[in-house]
């Protein structure tokens, strides 16, 4: 009789199910917050959105530099003009396809981004491979500027690509294990995956832009 009376008593019913759920959410919560975790996932998010700026910032780098690299070879191989043209052409690909930090979750724009620079990256050192048949253009004084500005803006692209793909494997395993899971199912619920750089030929290094 007693046990009938113990279960009659226990609450059976949607509201009161949602009630004992939002309240062991406060519990949950009132115990993370106090050791920080309950801050992790925006925390985690935004470490990763800065590092995605930091990527942007160095290809626009590179992207500033190539109109002046064109220029100065075109003085010395203009019977090159194909090759040029192509660098050109991927260059205003790559620059028209813009990936912000709030789409960079959508898979679809992050594999555009990434072919495009991909693309600009070989017509690029395509262009480069063509300069060893001209040794006036190897001595020129501002070809030998662009030259060690490119260099050093490759290796701050490998940089920033690590650094981003650090920062999102990170916060992706956060939101997908528990408590992290739980914590941005509560309270962000908008917090979403980001996408990262998938593997290329030799993307663990820089291309070589030595002469």
């Amino acid at each position: 009789m007693r046990q009938g009376s113990l279960s009659a008593s226990l609450p059976r019913s949607p509201v009161a199910a949602r009630v004992i759920g939002a309240l062991l959410a406060m519990v949950l919560a009132t115990c993370l917050s106090g050791c920080g975790a309950i801050n992790r996932v925006p925390t985690l998010e935004e470490q990763a959105k800065s590092s995605w700026s930091e990527v942007q910032n160095q290809y626009q780098r590179r992207a500033d530099l190539i109109p002046n690299l064109v220029e100065t070879v075109k003085g010395y191989a203009k019977q090159e003009q194909d090759t040029l043209t192509k660098v050109v052409e991927a260059r205003a690909k790559a620059t028209s396809v813009q990936v912000d930090a709030s789409t960079v979750s959508d898979p679809a724009k992050f594999k555009q981004f990434q072919d495009a620079q991909n693309q600009l990256s070989g017509a690029l050192g395509r262009l480069l491979a063509t300069v060893e048949a001209y040794p006036d253009l190897k001595s020129n004084q501002n070809f030998l500027a662009l030259q060690s500005q490119l260099e050093g803006t490759e290796n701050r692209i490998a940089v920033a690509r690590r650094d981003y793909i650090q920062a999102v494997q990170a916060y992706n395993t956060e939101i997908r294990t528990i408590p992290g899971r739980w914590i941005a199912g509560w309270f962000y619920p908008d917090a979403k995956p980001m996408e990262t750089f998938t593997a290329t030929p030799n993307s663990e290094k820089p291309p070589n832009v030595k002469f």
